[in-house]
């Protein structure tokens, strides 16, 4: 699995930058295989989530809307697909993208570990 990111900034209306990492997996067809196999897809790799105060009505609404917007979340199929996520400056597009990398490499893990079943690992010691 090999892992793609790509930076990129975005001006607004009124000249407020938004910063976007898009990231995507490249997934061999042995792990895409694993991945159906142990049903993997729908396993999360990395969330955000704000809590909002919700109401009711029109307010609560909205709220609902803007809490969708805020909070992200990852999965196995969303880095497999592809996606894109907007941060508000440089410094949590960064945290996100560390804690993407810190995921997926977890996430490469558990398929090699996947590849392993119903076979033999040989582990050499030092």
């Amino acid at each position: 699995m090999k892992l793609l990111l790509r930076r990129d900034q975005k001006s607004g209306l009124i000249g407020k930058v938004t910063f976007t990492l898009a990231v995507r997996a490249e997934i061999t067809s042995e792990e895409q295989n694993n991945i159906k196999k142990y049903k993997l897809g729908d396993t999360m790799l990395y969330e955000r989530m704000t809590m909002i105060e919700k109401g009711s009505g029109l307010l609560g609404l909205a709220s609902r809307l803007a809490y969708k917007a805020i909070n992200l979340t990852i999965s196995v199929n969303d880095l497999s697909d592809g996606k894109k996520i907007d941060c508000k400056d440089i410094v949590e597009m960064l945290a996100v993208e560390d804690q993407i990398k810190e995921a997926a490499q977890t996430f490469k893990n558990v398929l090699q570990a996947a590849a392993t079943f119903g076979g033999e690992e040989v582990v050499e010691l030092a």
